[in-house]
């Protein structure tokens, strides 16, 4: 496969990304219950707010990007809030090309730092994200119970100036 077409969502991606959250949805990554139904959008975070990465017209994962916080001494902070990449397209870049698409996006909105939040155990999305710049910043030990096991909530940042 050649590099992943990185696009904006639109508000018809949706039944296509809520699918895509269905099926990638797993306790390695996820600290909500599984999604239970074809929403995806929502007031804090629209299309405009998603890269979609496609394939052949078919998307093939997502990265969010929002605000950690809406404080305004805090809005020169972008955060990636969410990434996903359907199995099939795992270890093809994918996930890489979201993650660049996500600083590219934060750098042109004039963020000076971008922020996101991983779990402890997600040993390959800290490596994806530590390649990419980030660096860790802070670890909530046992902050979360899933899978019947305590994880830690690890901090990563790095910054755009």
């Amino acid at each position: 496969m050649s590099e992943p077409s990185i696009r904006i969502a639109r508000p018809d991606d949706e039944g296509e990304l809520a699918r895509l959250d269905r099926e990638t949805w797993s306790t390695l990554h996820a600290v909500t219950p599984p999604p239970a139904d074809d929403s995806f959008f929502s007031e804090r975070s629209g299309p405009r707010d998603h890269r979609v990465a496609e394939y052949g017209g078919r998307i093939m994962g997502y990265v969010r990007l929002g605000f950690p916080t809406e404080l305004a001494s805090n809005a020169h902070v972008r955060q990636i809030r969410g990434l996903a990449v359907a199995e099939e397209a795992r270890g093809l870049g994918v996930g890489r090309a979201l993650v660049r698409a996500a600083v590219a996006e934060a750098r042109e909105r004039g963020a000076r730092r971008i922020t996101l939040r991983v779990l402890g155990h997600n040993t390959a999305a800290r490596a994806l994200y530590a390649s990419e710049g980030f660096v860790v910043e802070g670890v909530q030990p046992g902050e979360f119970f899933l899978g019947g096991e305590y994880v830690d909530d690890v901090l990563m940042g790095q910054s755009l100036v």
